[in-house]
């Protein structure tokens, strides 16, 4: 890929983003490239713009985020039919979705300017809340269902492809995609996905039932979530986003997006590298 017009977006709560913003900027500048700033990233920077993130990314060819996996995960929700391929420079530590240190931040450029960086198609999930004035929302990450403030277990009536499967007992549920298996799902005791493994995984967190566990399905199935507690509501949280409170017999559809997320990685990169570093597996010594 050789992108002619680079969209950037970063994180304006990052300690020390606006030099970076602008020493980006400038670096893009010397490899002839066009750069076009989001309007809050602008305003931080001391540069104009009036562009959101979705006109950004009708502009764009590549959307070069600065910030941390939330960021990304942020600006692909925001994205919504526009979806452009995403290179994650980390203003801190490596994340799982970004691929780049932000000191690094001139072999990156070069990178993408040179048409040596690499992509991996990722799924995006599409929840709807079904009879309500609610729009489908996109996900990268996951689909987490949860108690709120309340120190209580939920009941969650799930379904797949329209056949019962349980009543999870449980603080919540994750309905995650790969890329997101890494994240909450990891955290709850769920398998971690490859990128390309082509399925879901449903983890339930902290279950009542011990034989409750995470089932991994077809990213081709059609996962519905009911909230079925008479007493409590039960709180939808996409992506890490505002939670969205659910009434009692509220039912959720979660199915693979029609879209993907095309995420650049750096050619010495891979998905397992990461999670080596991150998880720091370093072998055994037994």
């Amino acid at each position: 890929m050789h992108p002619k017009t680079i969209g950037l977006i970063a994180h304006t709560g990052k300690p020390g983003v606006a030099e970076l913003v602008n020493a980006v900027a400038e670096e893009f500048g010397r490899h002839l490239m066009s750069v076009l700033l989001e309007k809050e990233t602008a305003a931080l920077a001391g540069q104009r713009s009036d562009l959101t993130i979705p006109q950004l990314g009708a502009k764009a060819d590549l959307l070069v985020v600065l910030g941390g996996d939330g960021t990304i995960l942020n600006v692909t929700g925001q994205l919504g039919e526009t979806i452009k391929p995403i290179f994650g420079i980390n203003v801190g530590s490596l994340g799982f979705l970004t691929c780049s240190s932000s000191p690094a931040y001139r072999e990156a450029v070069e990178g993408i300017a040179k048409g040596k960086i690499t992509f991996s198609d990722r799924t995006l999930l599409e929840v709807t809340i079904k009879d309500s004035r609610q729009s489908p929302m996109i996900a990268l990450n996951d689909a987490v269902f949860s108690r709120g403030e309340l120190s209580r277990l939920i009941r969650l009536r799930a379904r797949v492809n329209g056949e019962p499967l349980t009543e999870f007992n449980a603080d919540g549920l994750i309905v995650a995609t790969p890329t997101g298996s890494t994240a909450y799902s990891l955290s709850a005791g769920g398998p971690i996905l490859a990128p390309e493994s082509g399925v879901l995984v449903i983890t339930p967190i902290c279950p009542h039932v011990l034989t409750n566990r995470s089932l991994i399905v077809a990213d081709s199935s059609l996962i519905e979530i009911e909230a079925s507690d008479r007493d409590y509501a039960v709180y939808l949280s996409v992506d890490g986003r505002e939670p969205l409170r659910l009434e009692m017999g509220a039912v959720v559809a979660i199915r693979k997006a029609k879209t993907t997320l095309q995420l650049a990685a750096m050619p010495d990169m891979s998905f397992f590298s990461v999670v080596r570093q991150k998880l720091k597996w370093s072998g055994s010594n037994v």
